[in-house]
């Protein structure tokens, strides 16, 4: 296989290299996002809920289980409340402004979380709910008979 050669830098293009941005990172300011979208997933075990500009490219994401939160304690509406205040902190320099809610499950964080949005100082523009709804659905099981 052969030897292997090391290559030694000196400080001097160490710190050159900690000093440049990434190839992939943005140098300027963050944009100032005027209106956006915010989809609010509750189900019975978590809440998810995103920031979207208007194209539909995500800002920003947070939910109850990276809060720390675990179990049960997921899918409360205390739950949903520290979810929109982290949203609402990382959000508050370059965040949307006017936004569309739209709001997806049956779990008990989707109320409280839109009253929390409205107390973060976000202005509702629409409520949308888009919930799937079975219109009839799969053939039901067989009866049990014991």
């Amino acid at each position: 296989m052969g030897k292997k050669k090391v290559v030694e830098q000196s400080k001097e293009e160490i710190f050159k290299e900690k000093k440049e941005a990434p190839k992939g990172a943005s140098v300027g300011k963050a944009k100032k996002i005027a209106s956006g979208r915010i989809y609010i997933k509750a189900s019975y075990n978590n809440i998810l809920i995103s920031v979207t500009d208007s194209m539909g490219n995500l800002i920003a994401w947070a939910s109850a289980g990276s809060l720390g939160f675990s179990g049960p304690k997921k899918a409360t509406p205390f739950a949903s409340s520290k979810i929109v205040a982290v949203l609402a902190e990382k959000l508050k320099s370059s965040g949307p402004n006017n936004v569309e809610v739209i709001v997806r499950g049956v779990g008990g964080g989707r109320d409280s979380a839109i009253r929390s949005l409205i107390n973060h100082g976000f202005n509702i523009t629409s409520i949308k709910d888009v919930t799937p709804i079975p219109h009839n659905g799969p053939r039901p099981r067989k009866v049990r008979r014991v």
